[in-house]
């Protein structure tokens, strides 16, 4: 008689980039940058989980969908990092190929000093770029976002608007145990291949994803290791679409013998961490609850958000917090001008 065995389970597989947070200094200049001048809307303003005397500020589209988001952590008077191995060096933000010329305009009229438009695996262009700590960014053209609706409510018209994240670039001293996990572990797939063996960038992608689709991973081989402070990114989130999905990619990086944390419960996302072994600090975050678990569309934002944990605590902490001001969106600072005439 033959016994019936139960099918393997089938490898669990993230669908991409959930957010990437990093190190901030003025957490004003951090507004008036990330809203103000790239036009993000400010999803979510809340505190450090582990230092509720420091801002945790959430940046995406309209609702904060995830893929859209980076997140940061001003730190005033904090010293600056250095990049290098082990780090995110770079973060790729996606727009509508349209809108390229737009952005280099808009890039000019705030001052913002960038490259020129480079071309690179046999599609995209991407503009670098530094924000006012040094982290370096990229708006890169992606056809695939042209189709996401914009934000309406910032000051960068809708059609032309940064859609999210495109992707990141790690830089490593040697890729192969990288790929292992983006690949076996986090089920990504190797696309493409650029440049010699030093300095090479090999890309990964998550299939059936838009925003947050890409993982560049550079060979770095010889350069100094990175530091995390002010101006790096502190750790780059994968999806998982809910909490059974989020179980088996912990599972899964856990049997290739890598230690992951507990779930740590973010409020609007539960969240696992591991280093890979190239040295970059590596999330998992569940798609739900999302950023409308304590905020209306129209006020998020707005107010300051706070953990339970900390709600008694809110006089004290709000004491502690540098005051901040949104940028004004356009029409209403029109607006205003014409009332006060």
């Amino acid at each position: 008689m033959t016994t019936a065995h139960p099918a393997p389970e089938a490898p669990a597989r993230t669908a991409g980039i959930h957010h990437v947070t990093a190190i901030a200094g003025d957490a004003q200049r951090t507004l008036d940058f990330y809203a103000g001048v790239l036009g993000l809307r400010l999803v979510k303003r809340t505190v450090n989980f582990d230092d509720p005397t420091t801002y945790h500020f959430y940046f995406g589209d309209a609702e904060g969908t995830p893929g859209s988001i980076l997140t940061f952590f001003p730190w005033s008077g904090a010293p600056r990092g250095r990049l290098g191995t082990g780090q995110a060096a770079v973060t790729a933000l996606a727009i509508p190929p349209a809108a390229l010329g737009v952005w280099l305009d808009r890039l000019a009229a705030h001052g913002v000093a960038h490259e020129l438009p480079a071309r690179r695996f046999g599609g995209e262009t991407a503009v670098a770029f530094h924000d006012p700590d040094g982290m370096r960014l990229e708006l890169v053209t992606d056809p695939a976002v042209a189709a996401i609706p914009g934000w309406e409510g910032g000051p960068v018209p809708a059609e032309h608007a940064i859609r999210g994240v495109f992707g990141v670039t790690l830089w490593v001293e040697r890729g192969e145990a990288t790929a292992r996990v983006l690949v076996g572990q986090l089920g990504l797939r190797e696309v493409a291949r650029e440049g010699a063996r030093e300095g090479a960038v090999t890309r990964y992608v998550a299939d059936g994803a838009t925003l947050g689709r890409v993982v560049d991973v550079r060979e770095a081989g010889g350069f100094w290791r990175g530091a995390t402070g002010v101006g790096t990114v502190h750790h780059v989130a994968f999806r998982a679409a809910d909490d059974a999905a989020q179980g088996a990619l912990r599972r899964q990086v856990m049997q290739a013998g890598h230690s992951a944390t507990p779930v740590l419960d973010r409020n609007y996302f539960r969240s696992i961490y591991f280093r890979e072994p190239g040295g970059v600090l590596f999330e998992i975050a569940t798609d739900p609850p999302g950023f409308l678990v304590d905020e209306t569309p129209d006020a998020l934002g707005r107010a300051l958000r706070l953990p339970p944990q900390y709600e008694p605590h809110r006089a004290e902490i709000e004491a502690a917090l540098p005051p901040i001001a949104l940028p004004e969106p356009p029409i209403a600072a029109a607006a205003a001008l014409a009332g006060g005439a």
